[in-house]
């Protein structure tokens, strides 16, 4: 059961990894993605593809 948890994980870790290099993203704060945990990946893949970071901000 710990293994198939651990290998699902590196698993997202890797798409996310793969998601941001295709936006551009190779370093974060000075943190190359691969030194990343599962939880700081997602955090910043929420940030980069939030939908208020398209639209200007309101007055």
């Amino acid at each position: 059961m710990n293994e198939l948890l651990h290998e699902a994980v590196q698993e997202r870790r890797q798409t996310l990894i793969d998601q941001l290099i295709q936006m551009g993203v190779f370093k974060i704060n000075n943190k190359h993605l691969y030194e990343m945990s599962l939880s700081e990946l997602e955090e910043e893949y929420q940030v980069i593809n939030s939908p208020d970071k398209c639209q200007p901000a309101a007055p």
